[in-house]
């Protein structure tokens, strides 16, 4: 995947996270740790916030991925070569 797909994906996940952090009041990070820490195992016997954690666990995972890919390909490339100019004109 390209370096602009990349980030093109990753502001659509960021934008579906956003629901998730607003609606449970937590940033992302914040609640993958917690999740992942086991210090939200008493929400699992409520089927609201069984599937909305997963599938929130599942879109920051995909985010992890794609910002991973982004740096590493940057590793690689320069900003300015990287960088996607198209004249306004």
């Amino acid at each position: 995947m390209e370096i602009h797909e990349l980030v093109i994906e990753m502001k659509l996940l960021e934008r579906r996270l956003t629901l998730y952090e607003e609606k449970y009041g937590i940033l992302s990070e914040d609640f993958y740790t917690a999740l992942m820490s086991g210090q939200l195992a008493r929400y699992d016997e409520y089927d609201e916030t069984r599937t909305d954690f997963s599938r929130w666990k599942g879109i920051y995972e995909t985010w992890q991925r794609r910002k991973q890919s982004y740096g590493e390909q940057l590793k690689h490339r320069a900003v300015v070569d990287a960088l996607r100019y198209q004249p306004a004109y």
